[in-house]
């Protein structure tokens, strides 16, 4: 009989809502950003994603960049917390000071609302989502009125992802978007970091300025980065603070985590509305590392590069983004 759940229950001592399907269980916490804290397969003891213990969380929950898969919006940096864009002055707060930059936009630590959860023959799942209006603490950064929904779901499959982001207002607002991932490597109990190689779909590596911001122009990649868009190559072969554009590969955008001891690969399917990845390995430190989807490019609106080539998205009144994504074990 295969096991099919999704209850009420905690993380850590945190309120959250587990699905479990088969050999497959997640975790999501709606009051810490509609983080997935946790995607398991219990049959083989893979922890794909780096969770914290139990120690971790006070400092998980001030910085939640590092653990699960936080929510960005907007995503990454900004040249002195503000830009122009569509004849208006975004002005975000300067929370790198050493850069000068705004980091992380600001959905990833509100409470977000548990919207429904269930199972049925095919799935188990769970709903979040996060409405700003302007009683909401976002919208004196952002003072638009939106909905982002996230739906996690899990199948014979794997981790099925859904984002969905809907205007409710009355102006075109920007869709600037980003998953901070991060996954465990090793993920398989046994394995250690030397025996894994990932391979993602980049294509050009951006060059970037002392303040980790786009210069508009491109860097060679390295033979180290030309086995991580070919064959594959070791995570921390080199400290990664990367930002990489999109090159599709047979029609798809993903990363895969291969672990050569057990030969299972982990396959982080994204979709091709992200534009672009980014890659940050805590300094070249074995134990996880972050693949991030960004729709965006850092900085987008103040690079002087075509729309839909940084993806700079914008959504009219009553406009939804959508975007779905799927990590699975081959």
């Amino acid at each position: 009989m295969t096991i099919r759940k999704a209850y009420e229950g905690t993380y850590q001592g945190e309120k959250a809502v587990w699905i479990q399907f088969g050999r497959y269980e997640a975790a999501i916490l709606p009051e810490v950003g509609g983080n997935l804290i946790a995607f398991r397969d219990n049959e083989n003891k893979f922890h794909f994603l780096h969770e914290p213990t139990l120690d971790e969380m006070e400092s998980f929950k001030a910085r939640p960049f590092i653990h699960g898969i936080p929510v960005l919006f907007p995503p990454n940096r900004f040249e002195d917390g503000k830009f122009l864009w569509n004849g208006r002055t975004y002005q975000f707060p300067v929370n790198e000071p050493a850069n000068g930059n705004h980091l992380h936009g600001f959905v990833h630590s509100e409470t977000w609302e548990l919207v429904d959860f269930g199972q049925s023959a095919a799935e188990s799942f769970v709903i979040v989502s996060l409405t700003v209006d302007e009683q909401h603490a976002v919208y004196e950064f952002l003072p638009h009125k939106f909905t982002i929904k996230l739906r996690y779901s899990l199948s014979e499959d794997g981790l099925s992802q859904q984002i969905l982001v809907r205007n409710e207002g009355e102006d075109v607002m920007p869709c600037l978007f980003a998953f901070h991932t991060s996954v465990n490597t090793p993920f398989a109990p046994g394995s250690t970091a030397k025996d894994y190689l990932v391979k993602l779909t980049i294509g050009e590596r951006w060059k970037m300025s002392d303040r980790m911001l786009p210069t508009g122009g491109y860097q060679a990649l390295t033979a180290d980065e030309e086995l991580l868009k070919g064959d594959g190559v070791y995570p921390f072969f080199d400290a990664m603070d990367n930002h990489y554009t999109v090159l599709a590969q047979n029609g798809r955008n993903r990363m895969e985590l291969t672990d050569t001891r057990i030969g299972a690969t982990l396959v982080y399917d994204v979709g091709t509305s992200y534009k672009q990845w980014m890659i940050w390995n805590n300094n070249a430190t074995e134990g996880f590392f972050c693949p991030e989807p960004q729709v965006s490019l850092v900085n987008a609106p103040h690079v002087d590069k075509p729309a839909d080539e940084i993806g700079l998205f914008s959504l009219a009144p009553g406009e939804i983004w959508e975007e779905t994504a799927r990590l699975y074990v081959k």
